[in-house]
């Protein structure tokens, strides 16, 4: 069939593309008033804005026209109702990544191949208020586009329409060649950024995989531990025994918000411990978001290719974690948030922690965050995570390495006593000197400044507590941030990665400030080099940290190459002498650690190599297993590793199911008593997510029905450690010890379910009926006496009384 381009209507093609320009400059409009980073210049911003967005729709225009022409060959009749629904979807898609945007300061890329579905559904359903009116820009927009082709297409000939197209396409192409700053990322439009940038990413993903590694066998991080420098002994005193190690990683804490910084004035007890410590002014974080802090602090480690916790198959490595429980520490993990999210359990749990505190582990004494409108909370706010790692503190297991991370100040900043916090931000601004535009973003952002405080006193109720232990006066305590809030408008790029970082301890010999520039991938090569100089240690061999050590020079300088991830999949922000690479861009990096443009075009490309250089190196020892060798590697138990026969067979059932439908698919396999293929489906799981407690208990019961009641007990035990508070956990093992005949065993579960204020009542019934087995009727009656006051109609619960002897 010919084409007869006279039958193609391209007056209504234009009206289309004329209604969706207008429809991104009415988003665009609605971006720039929503968002608190645009505070000056708005209407430089809106021209800038309005200028991608037409190039952006022109864009459009022309990759799909190639599109309706084939509709209209074939179907033309429905070629522009296509064409129509097409368009509304871009303009749900625009309005989505302008949301995006609005809420985490960043345009949406490349970053969104580095998230389960699950972990990216929590981010973006706990910054959100769901409501009717959330709903209401995702209906008006589509509306207005039909409205504005409407009036177009009725108002305008043909000939005024090309004429009028013409003249825009000449003026904003001459802004988009004048107007160097119209290519920064905050003024792009959004989905050609978003596509840009997975391009890019992909591009790159490509050209690294290209390289040849097969010919490479070496391990180019591996060094001999006796090269690395002990910086600390000079400050920190020692005792005969080995020290606790205290570690609290505070979301969002940038540099900006201490010391008589910028923002500072809000986190007053930080503030006051600052001059008793040992204070880095210039500190990064390696990552402009929380997925990094463990690899990079705990195991000075790459990122791979969208963050090191990404990385499914762990490469082998050390950390501080593995290495201190080698030699001794009890190792523990405190957070109120689901330690699945980023896959941070996977980590810890190849690292060997002893004890792992998230969400599942608080009882009903706890009280969790409240919820959004859309039934979603992170956890549990910083005070009961602060209130829970105290209790949990054994003085008699010394020494130890505790890990406590906060939750708080992150979206959607909701803490307790919320209206209390944000009245004494009102009452701090009365007394800080801060300049006009700094009050009115923090007026904007009271609920941050408020939880800021919240947070702050939190630590402030935690160290108090702990000065009052016998232990205190052997603790060394670090602080930090994981980066730096993302809501507040950064005053530039490297503002992102900068946050504090403190050393403080009864210990010190003396407090200093170092304006040095350290990253936390130094952190874990300075602490375990002083603890292994003054204290008793299994001998270390090599190491294969990516930081060098901090820098204790007290002078501004940067003898360092930091390549930084600012989010997952994206390393093009690098750190070289005193510059700053950020997308191409050169800037210098002044005492203060702020930066201004700089144009050197031969150290740009030295830099741009170097960088190129490290991300080679990254890609071969993460993905071929070469950090550090597993012959050396005496501190970790490897995951279980499937064989190609079963990895075939796990393919049969989990090709196109989330791992919550896998998980019915094992059950359904349970039932056909095919015990074999559901345990190594939970297997399979449970390396994925290793707290999916449902999995390890369906596991655990296959191996009782099975008569191998002493792995199902170690299995099912574990499950009860992991969620000591889910009723399911406590019913399986009470089946088992019933079935195995292990009676007296369900005492001590069946008290600790009483202890966690469990009130299931099929527990209790249970353990009625294991103690008529045990022949202590009288406890037997007592139980069922109670289950019938507060069941009084379960015929069950009378029928069993009644066969009571």
């Amino acid at each position: 069939m010919k084409l007869n381009f006279k039958n193609i209507d391209a007056f209504i093609y234009l009206c289309a593309i004329a209604s969706l320009i207008v429809v991104f400059w009415l988003i665009g409009l609605t971006e720039v008033f929503l968002s608190k980073s645009y505070t000056t210049n708005i209407i430089g911003a809106l021209f800038l804005k309005f200028t991608n967005d037409f190039w952006a729709c022109f864009l459009i225009g022309l990759t799909v026209f190639p599109l309706y022409l084939l509709l209209h060959i074939f179907i033309k009749k429905y070629a522009f109702t296509i064409i129509r629904i097409l368009f509304i979807f871009i303009i749900l898609a625009q309005f989505s990544l302008v949301k995006y945007s609005i809420t985490t300061m960043l345009n949406l890329g490349a970053d969104i191949l580095g998230y389960s579905f699950d972990d990216a559904f929590s981010t973006v359903s706990v910054s959100e208020s769901i409501s009717f009116t959330y709903f209401l820009p995702f209906i008006i927009f589509p509306l207005l586009f039909f409205v504005f082709y409407a009036l177009l297409k009725n108002r305008l000939s043909t000939n005024k329409l090309k004429g009028v197209s013409l003249i825009i396409i000449l003026f904003f192409g001459s802004i988009k060649l004048i107007f160097s700053n119209t290519f920064e990322a905050k003024h792009q439009n959004k989905i050609v950024f978003f596509v840009d940038n997975i391009i890019a990413f992909q591009n790159e993903k490509s050209q690294l995989n290209a390289f040849n590694f097969s010919q490479r066998s070496d391990y180019p991080l591996l060094k001999p531990y006796n090269q690395s420098k002990d910086v600390l002994s000079s400050f920190i005193n020692t005792k005969d025994e080995k020290p606790n190690i205290v570690v609290i990683v505070v979301e969002g804490l940038g540099g900006e918000f201490v010391n008589n910084n910028a923002f500072s004035g809000f986190t007053p007890y930080i503030d006051s411990i600052i001059p008793h410590a040992l204070y880095w002014d210039n500190f990064v974080s390696t990552t402009g978001r929380s997925f990094g802090i463990l690899p990079s602090l705990f195991g000075s480690l790459p990122y791979g290719e969208k963050g090191f916790l990404e990385l499914t198959d762990t490469p082998s490595h050390a950390s501080l974690i593995s290495v201190l429980k080698a030699n001794g520490y009890q190792t523990n993990y405190y957070s109120g948030g689901p330690s699945s999210f980023d896959r941070k359990i996977n980590f810890l749990e190849y690292n060997g922690i002893d004890n792992l505190i998230d969400e599942n582990k608080y009882g009903p004494s706890y009280t969790k965050t409240a919820s959004n409108d859309g039934g979603f909370s992170w956890g549990y706010p910083d005070s009961e995570i602060f209130k829970k790692a105290f209790s949990s503190l054994n003085v008699e297991k010394q020494p130890r390495l505790d890990i406590v991370m906060t939750l708080s100040s992150h979206e959607p900043f909701e803490y307790p006593n919320k209206e209390v916090y944000m009245d004494e931000v009102e009452k701090r601004l009365e007394n800080l000197d801060k300049s006009e535009a700094l009050e009115n973003k923090i007026e904007n952002h009271k609920d941050i400044f408020g939880c800021l405080l919240f947070t702050d006193n939190a630590i402030k109720n935690f160290m108090e507590d702990y000065k009052k232990r016998p232990d205190y006066s052997n603790t060394i305590f670090i602080i930090t941030g994981d980066h730096r809030l993302i809501p507040i408008e950064q005053k530039d790029k490297l503002c992102r990665f900068h946050v504090p970082f403190l050393i403080y301890s009864p210990l010190l010999k003396t407090s200093e400030k170092f304006k040095s520039i350290s990253s936390h991938w130094d952190v874990t090569p300075s602490v375990l080099r002083f603890l292994t100089n003054n204290y008793k240690f299994k001998p270390i061999e090599n190491t294969a940290w990516m930081g060098s050590g901090l820098d204790t020079v007290k002078q501004f300088r940067n003898v360092k190459k930091i390549p930084l991830m600012r989010y997952k999949g994206n390393i093009n922000d690098f750190i070289y002498e005193n510059y700053f690479y950020s997308d191409g861009e050169l800037f210098k990096i002044n005492e203060n650690f702020g930066t201004y443009k700089v144009h050197e075009d031969g150290l740009l490309k030295t830099i741009s190599d170097s960088l190129m250089a490290f991300k080679k190196m990254n890609a071969y020892v993460t993905q071929h297993n070469k950090i550090f060798p597993d012959s050396l590697n005496i501190y970790i138990t490897p995951k279980t590793k499937f064989s190609k026969e079963q990895l075939a067979e796990i393919s049969q059932y989990s090709k196109e199911k989330t791992f919550d439908e896998l998980l019915l698919t094992a059950r359904d396999l349970s039932q056909k008593k095919q015990y074999d293929t559901t345990r190594l489906l939970c297997d399979y799981i449970l390396n994925e997510f290793p707290n999916y407690t449902d999995a390890r208990i369906l596991k655990g019961r296959t191996l009782a029905w099975e008569q191998n009641y002493r792995e199902s007990e170690s299995v099912l035990l574990n499950a009860l450690k992991r969620s000591p508070y889910y009723d399911d956990a406590y019913l399986a093992i009470l089946d088992m010890y019933w079935w195995s005949g292990q009676e007296k065993k369900s005492i001590s579960i069946f008290n600790q379910a009483i202890n966690n204020d469990l009130t299931n009542p099929e527990i209790s019934f249970k353990m009625a009926k294991a103690y008529n087995r045990m022949n202590r009727i009288n406890t037997s009656k007592k139980i069922v006496d109670s289950l019938i006051k507060i069941y009084p109609n379960v015929s069950e619960y009378k029928t069993f009384k009644k066969a009571l002897k």
